[in-house]
């Protein structure tokens, strides 16, 4: 069992608290859609380049039901064989730069979304703990960009300390599943 399991059920936790990071706007209607699933995408690298399919509804699946997913779009997305249900209806995104190596990046927004976020790759690094005293720490940066006619900073910044902070405590993650 890799990390993205868990890194896609602490983002829809962290949904679940901020919808707005979940929902869509219509500039020329002036509405903004509040989207009841959790339909996240997961870039993928594939032969025909860069896809995003999306786990459907993963407020209501497991980690375990989400691996099993990835695992699934990633074998189908090697064969060239993701189907449109697979690459339609995506709410939310997430990209795993890290997967080839990379830290930072200013990832796209796939519309109608208003977020995404791109995953650093996990690093030991130098750290300090309350005493002054060096530590490793894994650390994984995060790049997220967000459709500021709908979101401000401040919101995706509190949604993603929420979102590190059931990562970083899993067993807070534990208390708000249903």
């Amino acid at each position: 069992l890799s990390y993205m399991p868990f890194i896609v059920k602490a983002a829809s936790l962290a949904l679940t608290q901020y919808p707005i990071i979940n929902s869509s706007i219509d500039v020329n209607a002036e509405t903004v859609t509040y989207k009841h699933n959790h339909n996240i995408g997961v870039a993928m690298d594939t032969a025909q380049g860069l896809l995003v399919p999306n786990i459907k509804a993963v407020q209501n699946l497991s980690v375990f039901e989400i691996a099993a997913e990835l695992t699934r779009l990633h074998h189908v997305g090697l064969a060239g064989k993701l189907t449109s249900q697979d690459l339609t209806g995506g709410t939310f995104s997430l990209s795993n730069i890290g997967s080839i190596g990379g830290t930072y990046a200013s990832p796209v927004i796939l519309p109608p979304e208003v977020a995404i976020g791109a995953l650093g790759k996990l690093r030991t690094l130098p750290r300090y703990n309350a005493k002054g005293e060096v530590y490793p720490a894994t650390v994984m940066n995060v790049s997220w960009s967000a459709d500021h006619r709908l979101l401000d900073g401040a919101t995706v910044a509190r949604f993603s300390n929420l979102w590190k902070d059931y990562l970083e405590n899993p067993a807070s993650m534990v208390l708000d599943l249903k």
